[in-house]
Parts: C-alpha cells; sequence; structure tokens
C-alpha cells in the first residue's frame, strides 16, 4: 500500500475545514494512518518547502504556512499520490476544477487549504519533518 503526506494549512484550520477534507479523503476509501496538530517552526516550514527556497514566494509561502497551527496526516491507499493530488487540485483555487479540495474551498494561492506530497520521494523527505517518530 502507498504512503502520501498531507496537511490542512493554517488557514484552512482556522476555517473550520479540517473536518471536511477528512471526510473528503476517507470518502475516497482512502485511510489516514497517523494524524496531528502541530504548529511549524520557521525551519521546519523551511525545510519542508526547501525545494522553493530560490523562487520568489518561499517567504510568503513560510509565514502563511507558520501563522497557526497545521493538521498533518500520513494517508494510505491504492495510488494515493495521484489520488490525493486529484482530489485537492491544481495549486491555485482559480484554476482548480469544482468538486477538488481547492476548487471548492481554496482562497488563494498561497493559503490554498491543503499541501500534498507530489510524489514517493516527497514524501519521505516531508512526512519525516512532522512524524520523525515515523521514519
Amino acid at each position: 500500500m502507498e504512503r502520501t503526506f498531507i496537511f490542512i494549512k493554517p488557514g484552512a484550520v482556522k476555517r473550520g475545514l479540517v473536518g471536511e477534507i477528512i471526510s473528503r479523503i476517507e470518502r475516497k476509501n482512502l485511510k489516514i494512518t497517523a494524524l496531528k496538530m502541530v504548529k511549524l517552526t520557521k525551519r521546519e516550514a523551511e525545510e519542508l518547502y526547501s525545494v522553493h527556497m530560490e523562487k520568489p514566494f518561499f517567504n510568503e509561502l513560510v509565514k502563511c504556512v507558520t501563522s497557526g497551527p497545521i493538521v498533518a496526516a500520513i494517508v494510505e491507499g491504492r495510488n494515493v499520490v495521484e489520488v490525493i493530488r486529484k482530489l485537492i487540485g491544481s495549486t491555485d483555487p482559480v484554476k482548480a476544477e469544482p468538486g477538488t479540495i481547492r476548487g471548492d474551498l481554496g482562497l488563494d494561492l498561497t493559503d490554498n487549504v491543503i499541501h500534498a506530497s507530489d510524489s514517493e520521494k516527497s514524501f519521505r523527505r516531508e512526512s519525516k519533518i512532522i512524524f520523525p517518530e515515523l521514519a
């Protein structure tokens, strides 16, 4: 069974969308195998988004995800990376299809409700930052 890492961003937590987002994931017959609410440190956020370090939006993204608590999860299922990526939709909520998490719930490009690993390699790197006990 394949695994991936997701986290619900602070804006969505503040808006009370955690249950809605987790429900959508579970309704796709995916299993939440680990779940926790944490407040990311600046260092953790920088490490999570290190692939974007040289991009102009990096500092804004770090500021966004450290602005309040996140809800992080390990999700398991068949082709879970692909399924989750389709379920959450395009990074830009304006371009995300209706029916996707970002299309229905996202407000803007930076605070787009949810982050999800885009590959098995990203899952391994990202999940150990938040779930070191599972590494």
